[in-house]
């Protein structure tokens, strides 16, 4: 939709000089699903574990003309058992990403949340959109556009953390983070202003790490210089963020959406906070999308291993 900005294709310049990460792919049982972890096998992005009914699988990639030779197929009866499966292949250590194939998001996550089996950490599970957007300079991260419904300002910690160490695993020292609401000063009566107040003051005494906030900002004067120095606002991060921490789900779906159809922004999906990160990818995402979320996906396990290196033994 937009292959002249280079935004994505940095990204996968960067995937070059890494190994495919081992993917276990949860039920990948229509070609969309099939064709997307194939791909990104072929790009050398990821070393893709198909986890299914395997006759299904095969079935789906005959019918679709797609080749899995050298491909791993990890047999199971039916959805649930795939991500119940798909989990327990990150526990064991044989797969670092896990990706969404044709099972309903909410089977994968509740076998990623589950309390005794599960990928949970201490940090709230959120969603990000990685938007290449044609009006915008640079890559942009919307977040939580799509698992948590009315965070509260714990909730949005975690969110805000989830993006920013995102961020920093694709190469940005300091992300900007603009905390969204419908105006740009701090009052009772809009709740949303409060939070992104709270979660400046939590920034600056080191309850969030590693970016820069300003909030509450309107989505004008948060992606646009000129319009907040018109309204008198002095910041850093004005005109030139790197993530939009939107107040819930509905404006984060709305403002993605907008992006995808009004402005002609592909985008890529992740999900963040479990022990690993989580591809979503949709039946409707372009070819670049699905690619440009399992790059986004590679930059951050390879992050993470770096991390886990860094531990003391």
């Amino acid at each position: 939709m937009n292959p002249g900005t280079g935004k994505y294709e940095r990204l996968l310049e960067r995937c070059a000089k890494l190994d495919p990460v081992p993917t276990a792919v949860v039920h990948p049982c229509e070609k969309t699903a099939l064709e997307g972890a194939l791909e990104g096998g072929q790009k050398g992005l990821i070393t893709p574990i198909l986890v299914g009914p395997a006759a299904k699988i095969e079935a789906v990639a005959k019918s679709s003309g797609l080749d899995l030779h050298n491909v791993q197929i990890v047999d199971t009866p039916h959805s649930q058992a795939s991500a119940s499966k798909g989990v327990d292949l990150v526990r064991q250590g044989c797969a670092e990403l896990l990706m969404k194939g044709s099972l309903h998001t909410d089977e994968l996550l509740g076998a990623v949340v589950a309390r005794e089996t599960g990928l949970r950490t201490g940090r709230r599970i959120s969603h990000v959109f990685i938007m290449d957007v044609p009006t915008y300079h640079k890559v942009l991260i919307v977040t939580d556009a799509a698992i948590n419904i009315s965070p509260g300002l714990e909730e949005k910690a975690d969110i805000c953390q989830n993006a920013i160490d995102l961020a920093i695993s694709l190469g940005l020292e300091k992300p900007k983070v603009a905390i969204l609401a419908a105006v740009e000063t701090v009052t009772s009566k809009m709740p949303a202003t409060i939070d992104a107040a709270a979660l400046c003051k939590m920034a600056e005494r080191g309850q969030i790490k590693g970016g820069t906030l300003d909030g509450p900002l309107a989505f004008d004067n948060a992606i646009s210089k000129q319009a907040a120095e018109i309204k008198g606002i002095h910041s850093a991060v004005a005109g030139d963020p790197d993530i939009l921490l939107v107040p819930d789900l509905e404006a984060g779906n709305m403002l993605a959406k907008q992006l995808s159809f009004l402005a002609n922004a592909d985008s890529a999906g992740l999900v963040l906070g479990a022990r690993v990160p989580i591809i979503l990818t949709s039946r409707a995402d372009s070819v670049r999308s699905r690619i440009a979320s399992c790059a986004v996906a590679v930059l951050a396990a390879h992050a993470r291993r770096q991390e886990l290196k860094a531990l003391p033994q």
